[in-house]
């Protein structure tokens, strides 16, 4: 025992390493984590105090015993079993295949990084990039939602701002957690996201196994009361129109009711129509139209010219902002009664007639914004119209559709009509000659982006 034993020097110090890092994760780690669980645990506390609807403590969970949770769900194993017969593979590989989409989809929510980081830059890219302005169809009984309700916002889908905005709107209510594509899954805005509290989610996936553990998360997410925020339409729209709803994580819940009804559960939808004076993606979402809806074409060179040209026009004092980001909520639905109102048949399919009554509860409160509504008199105009002409046409629609013209009357202080002119003319939509203005050639297309946001309102 008392024998000198003789060492290289190189072996005596890989030794000593693998001791260090023994020691700091059985002794230091764990007492290092606990500290900031603690930290981040008082911060949440105070957040809280503050927030119309708590962070659950869902949210909160470790990642890593979120996933156990979820793969170990009954009828995540069962799927495990299945897709192990039917591709002829021990149980074992399906369950490794489960678990690495439980890894891809479970986020790691940080509220420093929400509450902190975020919600500050979408305030400042909301309120830098527009004159934002939000409306209610019934303000009263959003604020009367539920406490024990799980809330989800349901959107129209224009742009990519929209994650951006509705985060903003929503800070004082609730952190959101939104469904994102794959288009989010590079690093490091994958880990950004996640951190965020979002979930990545294959659209095209063909795997049942997959869409079993997707939907065993967001039956665990809506009975644990996270509020939610989700598009309907399922993607961007290419041509500026509200489109056919996809059912989707819709149906994941409604095929979750029956047990949420057991245990007294309520989901409420909040409608929310966003609509823009200027789409930041326009021409982008126009060019993938015209290829047939095959994938977007955005070259980082390009969106880096056009916020270093954004920049640099602050920096001249020439910048001026896109004109009105509008957001209106419209009456929330309960799916309680919602399913109570139906004639349901065996086996029938809630989530079809639920998609339908949303998209046409978000579509009755699109925003009427200038650029749009200017956008469609000239479109539907036979000839030139002086400004007092637009003018008279444009306060006849806004007459017509009273509340849905709400937050939408100007943006500063300039006249909303030639607010909508002087954005259309400057993005070459449209020509001025004179005292008149006319269809820009070969831009009826970009025209009809904008006047489509709007177009079901005004027939």
């Amino acid at each position: 025992m008392t024998s000198t034993v003789e060492l290289p020097l190189w072996l005596f110090v890989l030794i000593l390493l693998f001791a260090i890092v023994t020691a700091a994760s059985h002794l230091l780690f764990p007492s290092v984590r606990w500290f900031f669980r603690r930290r981040m645990e008082r911060a949440v506390a105070q957040l809280n105090e503050r927030l119309q609807r708590p962070i659950e403590p869902f949210k909160l969970a470790q990642r890593h015993d979120m996933i156990q949770r979820l793969i170990y769900q009954p009828d995540v194993t069962r799927a495990v079993s299945e897709y192990a017969r039917e591709k002829g593979i021990p149980d074992a590989v399906a369950f490794e295949e489960a678990r690495r989409y439980a890894r891809e989809i479970v986020p790691s929510f940080s509220a420093t990084m929400y509450f902190g980081i975020a919600i500050r830059l979408t305030r400042f890219f909301s309120r830098a990039l527009y004159h934002v302005r939000v409306g209610f169809a019934d303000e009263a009984a959003i604020n009367a939602l539920p406490k024990d309700a799980t809330v989800v916002f349901v959107m129209n889908h224009r742009s990519n701002m929209d994650y951006v905005l509705v985060t903003y709107l929503a800070a004082r209510r609730s952190a959101l957690t939104y469904a994102v594509g794959e288009w989010a899954r590079v690093w490091p805005l994958s880990r950004l996201i996640r951190a965020m509290g979002a979930y990545f989610i294959r659209r095209r996936s063909q795997s049942d196994l997959y869409r079993r553990v997707l939907a065993a998360y967001v039956r665990l997410a809506t009975e644990a009361g996270v509020t939610q925020a989700m598009f309907p339409e399922g993607r961007l729209s290419l041509d500026g129109a509200p489109q056919e709803p996809k059912r989707g994580l819709l149906k994941y819940i409604t095929d979750a009711f029956d047990g949420f009804e057991e245990q007294g559960h309520d989901v409420v939808f909040v409608p929310v129509a966003l609509n823009y004076d200027r789409v930041l993606e326009d021409r982008i979402l126009l060019e993938a139209k015209a290829r047939g809806g095959k994938g977007f074409r955005a070259r980082i060179s390009v969106i880096l010219g056009f916020f270093m040209k954004q920049i640099l026009l602050r920096f001249v004092g020439r910048y001026r902002k896109f004109g009105t980001a509008g957001v209106r909520f419209g009456h929330p639905l309960s799916l309680t009664e919602f399913v109570a109102g139906q004639a349901r048949q065996e086996n029938e399919d809630l989530a079809e007639p639920l998609s339908l009554e949303l998209m046409e509860r978000i579509n009755a409160v699109v925003p009427v914004l200038s650029v749009p509504l200017v956008a469609a008199i000239l479109q539907d105009a036979e000839a030139p119209l002086t400004l007092d002409e637009v003018k008279m046409v444009y306060d006849g629609h806004m007459a017509r559709l009273g509340d849905a013209s709400e937050g939408a009357q100007d943006a500063g202080d300039e006249d909303a009509t030639e607010t909508g002119l002087r954005i259309l003319v400057g993005r070459r939509m449209i020509a001025q000659e004179g005292d008149r203005y006319f269809r820009e050639e070969n831009q009826d297309d970009e025209l009809a982006f904008y006047a489509n946001s709007v177009r079901h309102l005004l027939n």
